[in-house]
């Protein structure tokens, strides 16, 4: 019976790491960075060159996921990989099917978890690091933003091999977009805290005697003109599909027109 080594799994592992990205193209997408993770694992489970290149055809077709969590197809292949070459029924057609299935859901909950929730929580906390100039905030990122990567790969990747055919079921049911809806409630709430600590924004307009806008507000709503600066954000990114960069020059316009128009107070002094 043949078994993958340690040493196999690991250099995998390692290839989708440094590699995933590898001939990255509007194409192909992560189809080289697949197919080179895949090639450690194809060369010690087949003997001849023409078994290895017939095995390799599976994996040139599209591929494309996020690369975190995608880590979980590379190692559930590498395991129907396994158990392909010991004969127990299973083609390079169901491995295409099944890697193929599983991009697009894990697609779904890698962005939501990774992109939607872990790295803005990581990028509140290294801004709140960065105060003064101090660059513990980079260091602090790129610290924990690597370590995570890693060994959390590592661990998708260990537990997509061990599952194999199994991880399917759980990946693509009802369990996947119960996961998928948590993630992405955790997140909201996360980017809204966040949001509430960070953002200030205030009014300096007022008619003497008779109003003082930002007093007013407060009474209504504290911090009401963040809330609303943060809701147009998502609005302009979401429902109108503007870029964040696009966005932030928006905001500078507004800030710029105000500040001219005395409704916002910069506070500068010369």
């Amino acid at each position: 019976m043949k078994k993958l080594s340690k040493k196999t799994l690991n250099k995998s592992f390692l290839s989708w790491f440094y590699g995933n990205l590898t001939c990255f193209s509007q194409e192909h997408m992560q189809t080289f960075g697949y197919l080179c993770a895949m090639l450690p694992v194809v060369q010690e489970l087949y003997n001849t060159k023409e078994e290895q290149k017939e095995a390799l055809k599976t994996y040139s077709a599209f591929f494309n996921t996020e690369p975190q969590i995608g880590t979980l197809v590379v190692g559930i292949t590498a395991g129907l990989e396994e158990a392909k070459a010991n004969g127990e029924g299973i083609d390079g057609e169901t491995i295409n099917g099944i890697r193929a299935g599983l991009m697009g859901p894990l697609a779904g909950i890698g962005d939501s978890l990774i992109v939607g929730t872990l790295i803005p929580i990581l990028l509140g906390i290294a801004l709140g690091l960065s105060g003064g100039g101090s660059p513990l905030g980079a260091i602090f990122y790129i610290i924990v933003w690597n370590a995570l990567m890693f060994f959390g790969m590592k661990f998708a990747y260990s537990k997509g091999y061990e599952m194999g055919g199994k991880a399917v079921e759980l990946l693509v049911g009802e369990q996947a977009q119960a996961i998928r809806d948590s993630i992405i409630m955790v997140g909201t709430m996360v980017i809204g805290a966040v949001a509430a600590s960070w953002i200030s924004i205030s009014t300096s307009f007022e008619i003497p005697g008779i109003i003082t806008l930002q007093s007013t507000l407060d009474q209504i709503y504290p911090k009401l003109l963040s809330a609303a600066t943060v809701i147009f954000c998502w609005w302009l990114m979401t429902k109108k599909k503007i870029s964040p960069t696009m966005v932030m020059l928006i905001l500078v316009v507004i800030a710029f027109v105000g500040v001219l128009l005395g409704f916002f107070d910069p506070g500068l002094s010369y």
